[in-house]
């Protein structure tokens, strides 16, 4: 009986925290006139023309070619904030070297700082530089490890795994990066994957960052196309037009967190119990 009761509770704030969801995409069905009537997300009718016209977008390319440029971006940061992340952190980890304590330090404290405040800056180092409009300034960073936290979370993770591993693959003739590659990183795949998945969610999600860099249209990632779509539309432009490219922009990202669900969230779990 204890546990049923719990079950209910569980059952009833899941469906609090599923409902603004569910209720996007009914909306997306829906006429402007209705979104804004009522609250219940199933639609009176199921009408398809906001998707078709949704995909169009407003500006001559299609919600594929923005999903393509997304993609252009996400792919080589993503690959690029791994790698980088599981070196640093592996030399945290396992090598002793000058100043090892204070370059650590250095790490935290640019975790506690927001980001936002090192937007200007990389904006005129980019200008500079020559490479504004490009996707150099939102994917080349991460090949420096610049997610402290994601350094942070897998030098716990490597503490985690004894050394005696490191001993038997030396013994075993492995140098320093086999060691990391075939034996170490088996070991925190589930962090591995976690730190590929924020990126990605993170990447997916980020409007500001493009915003300041990128300013051709044809070169828009998916976030900017949807805020395109506001903007140039006035007062009367298709709030249902907008819900579909929302929920249509979404499916990546549910996507891949379905597929790495299960890695993800042990992933998450064993970094909170080993911090």
């Amino acid at each position: 009986m204890k546990k049923l009761f719990l079950y209910l509770i569980l059952a009833a704030v899941g469906a609090v925290m599923l409902y603004p969801l569910l209720w996007l995409v009914g909306a997306s069905f829906k006429s402007n006139e209705e979104i804004f009537s009522s609250i219940w997300f199933m639609p009176q009718n199921f009408d398809t023309d906001s998707y078709k016209n949704a995909w169009q977008t407003v500006t001559p390319y299609t919600m594929g070619h923005y999903f393509l440029n997304t993609f252009a971006i996400i792919i080589p940061k993503t690959v690029f904030a791994v790698t980088s992340s599981v070196l640093v952190a592996y030399g945290f980890a396992r090598f002793d070297f000058p100043l090892k304590k204070f370059f650590f330090a250095l790490l935290i404290c640019g975790m506690l700082m927001p980001s936002i405040v090192t937007i200007m800056p990389r904006y005129l180092m980019w200008s500079k530089l020559g490479l504004l409009d490009t996707y150099i300034p939102l994917t080349l960073p991460s090949l420096f490890a610049e997610e402290g936290m994601f350094v942070f979370i897998l030098v716990r993770f490597f503490k985690g795994v004894p050394r005696e591993f490191d001993e038997a693959a030396r013994i075993d003739g492995c140098g320093t990066l086999k060691t990391l590659f075939y034996v170490l990183m088996p070991c925190i795949r589930p962090a591995v994957i976690s730190i590929a998945v924020f990126t990605f969610l993170w990447t997916m999600n980020d409007f500001l960052g493009p915003l300041i860099m990128i300013q051709s249209v044809e070169k828009y990632p998916l976030s900017l196309a949807l805020r395109l779509s506001v903007d140039s539309t006035g007062q009367g432009y298709e709030q249902r037009k907008v819900i579909a490219m929302s929920v249509i922009g979404l499916i990546p990202s549910v996507a891949v967190f379905a597929l790495a669900q299960k890695k993800f969230v042990s992933g998450i779990t064993a970094g909170g119990l080993t911090g």
